[in-house]
Parts: structure tokens; C-alpha cells; sequence
């Protein structure tokens, strides 16, 4: 009888222990598959793309930076979540064959600048200031939501820049320049102030990868389009219109991005090997040392894109409102039905009354002039009529 007694409790217990190993198992597996879910850390998406170069000749940059803008907003992100910076406009100048466009493949066969661009900043707001203001919210209270960039801890910001450098600086409107230490500088405050969850940074200049070589923050990706002491190179020459279009490093980087959509798998690696030295010239560089994320596992949608995380399960899951809270919201409810009585939309716009009024009246007053002209027709009617001669019994 003990013999039997202890074996059932044995049993009990290996019961038990085995239903506490298989939910700890079913435990792990969830956050496994929670993990993978949200693999990126991050709920919204941002961009930053300046083009910091003036002048016709610098075609080519606005539409590097317009081209950029026309994927990203194709792949999902909103005007609401971009901020376009545009030094110059390309597509109102006097010089322009084709005014009201930007084309970025030759034989004008791509129009960038299409009918829905919000460009933020343009024109002399494209400056050094600027810049680091919307990228550390450092702004007036004054200044618009398009201007401001309303990123926070759970947001992955992709930054494009353009124009022209050189040995660790960038140029802006051929008046002043960022350097790499101030840029470094900029994003490590946006780190400080969780303004960012992973930021990708992009540049197509001359020795663009100096633009890099100081970042210090965590969870930064960058790439640039040549190596410290090249230069990189246009593309894309147009008679028509008399420049080049883009530069070379930005149009196989489009080509690139044609082939995705918003479900793709495509990974950042992928990236990276888009623009050999035998396409681009200069040699594309990037940096992925204080990136957490092992690139092969980066979506291309990660940043290029703004894809709602949604799982489609063949469950029923029922929900069961707390009806207590229930009870009391219905409470309130008619509280303040009790306290303010809805007015009708009729009430509120009385339209048919407004239709049917008949207009004011107005007081009359004659014309200017008028009396003075009737009085000129009863002289004129009198002399008529009598003549001169009765004039002495008038006066």
C-alpha cells in the first residue's frame, strides 16, 4: 500500500516536471518566433535626403536625391515621414528644355520630379544649420511638422546626401561645408536623445567614405560611393537637356531598388554588391562595425521601405471585454449625454434657411451726380418752353 502510494506521488512528480520543461519549450519557442517577428526593433520609418549642390550644371544631384525619394515613397514611406531637401530647382529653371520636370535616365524616359513632390527645404534653407536642426530637433517652435523630423527610440532613419566633398567634408551650395566630425557629432546626439532605433547612412561625393571614418554611435550602417582620394563619377549624359543626369554610384544603387517591392527578402548584402569598380569606377565603400545586426539578416525594407508587420493565423481568438469597465464607460456616457444635449446637423447649419432668405434691403441714395443733372434738364425744359425773356420774373 506505501509502495503503491509513493509510486503515484512519483509519477505525480514526473508529471509535473515534464509539463513545466514542455512550457518552458513552447515559452522559448514564442519568444523565438516573437524575436523573429520583429526582428528590426523597429515600428516606423524615416528619410532624410539632401542634395547640397546649386547651379545647372549640378542637374545631376537633384536628381540623384529626387530619384531616391521617388523609391522610398514607392516602397511604403510617407510624405509625412520625409524630410526633402533640395538646394536647388531644377525643374522652374530658365535653362530647362523640359520645364516642370527632372529626368534621371537618358532619352527623357523617367520624369522624377512627377506631380505629388513635397520638397521641406529648398533653394538657400539648404544650409549646414538646417541640417543638424532637423536631424537633432533643435528647432524653432515656429516651425512647421513637414520641416521637423518627429523620429523617436522605435524609428529607422535612412539619410542621403549629394553633392560635392572631398577629404572629410561636403559641401553646401558652394558657400560653406559640413565635416565628418560634425556629422559624427549630429548623430550621436540623436542617439543620446533617442531619436533613432538603426540609421542608414548614404553618400554619393567624391572620397565619400571620409564622410564615415568618425562616426562613433551605435546601430549605424554607412555607405559611400568612393574611397578616400577618388572621385565619383557621372552618368548618364543627355544632349538634349546638356548634362549628365545622375552619377553612377545612385543610378545602379536605383536599378537596384526597381527590383524590390514590399515584400521582398532582399538583404543588405545584397546592397553592398550593386556597384562594382567596373560599373561605378570609384570603388563603393561601407561600414558596418558599430551596426548590432549582422547585415545578411537587414531587410532591404528596413529602411528603403515601411512595411506593417502583420501575421495572418487561422485561430479564433475570442475577446472578452471586462464588464465592469464596460459599465462604468456606459455611466459616463450618459452623464454627459444628461449634461450636453447634441445638436442636430441641421441645427448646426441651417442651410435651407440660409437658401430661402430674402436679401436686406438696401437705403437708396442717387448716383453721384444726379441732382445736378436734373436740375440741368429743368433749365434746359424751361428755356424750352418760355425762353430768355420770362428770365426776369424767375430773378
Amino acid at each position: 500500500m506505501a509502495a503503491a502510494s509513493y509510486f503515484s506521488r512519483a509519477m505525480a512528480a514526473l508529471a509535473g516536471l515534464l509539463l513545466l520543461s514542455f512550457g518552458s519549450l513552447a515559452t522559448s519557442q514564442i519568444e523565438e518566433q516573437a524575436e523573429q517577428f520583429f526582428r528590426s526593433g523597429h515600428t516606423n520609418n524615416w528619410a532624410v535626403l539632401v542634395c547640397t549642390s546649386r547651379f545647372w550644371f549640378n542637374y545631376r544631384h537633384v536628381a540623384n536625391t529626387l530619384s531616391v525619394y521617388r523609391s522610398v515613397k514607392r516602397l511604403g514611406i510617407p510624405d509625412s515621414h520625409i524630410v526633402l531637401m533640395l538646394a536647388d530647382d531644377m525643374a522652374c529653371n530658365p535653362r530647362n528644355p523640359k520645364p516642370a520636370t527632372v529626368f534621371s535616365h537618358k532619352n527623357m524616359e523617367l520624369n522624377v520630379y512627377g506631380d505629388d513632390v513635397e520638397v521641406d527645404y529648398r533653394s538657400y534653407e539648404v544650409t549646414v544649420e538646417n541640417f543638424l536642426r532637423v536631424l537633432t530637433g533643435r528647432i524653432p517652435p515656429s516651425t512647421p511638422r513637414s520641416k521637423r523630423l518627429l523620429s523617436d527610440d522605435r524609428s529607422n532613419i535612412l539619410i542621403y546626401m549629394t553633392g560635392h566633398g572631398g577629404n572629410g567634408f561636403l559641401k553646401f551650395q558652394d558657400s560653406e561645408e559640413i565635416t565628418n566630425i560634425e556629422l559624427a557629432d549630429a548623430f550621436e546626439q540623436m542617439w543620446q536623445k533617442r531619436r533613432y532605433n538603426e540609421l542608414l547612412f548614404i553618400i554619393d561625393t567624391c572620397q565619400g567614405a571620409s564622410m564615415y571614418e568618425r562616426f562613433y554611435s551605435p546601430n549605424i550602417m554607412a555607405l559611400a560611393s568612393s574611397q578616400v582620394g577618388e572621385d565619383s563619377l557621372s552618368h548618364q549624359p543627355d544632349p538634349a537637356i546638356g548634362v549628365h543626369l545622375m552619377d553612377r554610384y545612385t543610378f545602379y544603387v536605383l536599378e537596384f531598388l526597381e527590383e524590390i517591392n514590399p515584400a521582398s527578402q532582399t538583404n543588405m548584402n545584397d546592397l553592398f554588391q550593386v556597384c562594382p569598380k567596373s560599373l561605378c569606377v570609384s570603388t563603393p565603400g561601407h561600414r558596418t562595425d558599430l551596426f548590432q545586426r549582422d547585415p545578411k539578416n537587414v531587410l532591404i525594407t528596413d529602411f528603403f521601405g515601411s512595411v506593417r508587420k502583420v501575421e495572418i493565423t487561422t485561430e479564433t481568438i475570442s475577446l472578452q471585454p471586462d464588464l465592469g469597465i464596460l459599465e462604468s464607460r456606459d455611466k459616463e456616457d450618459g452623464m454627459d449625454e444628461e449634461l450636453i444635449e447634441p445638436l442636430k446637423y441641421a441645427e448646426q447649419l441651417p442651410v435651407a434657411q440660409i437658401i430661402h432668405q430674402k436679401p436686406k434691403l438696401k437705403d437708396w441714395h442717387p448716383p453721384g451726380g444726379f441732382i445736378l443733372g436734373l436740375w440741368a434738364l429743368i433749365i434746359m425744359v424751361f428755356f424750352k418752353t418760355y425762353g430768355i425773356k420770362h428770365m426776369k420774373f424767375i430773378f
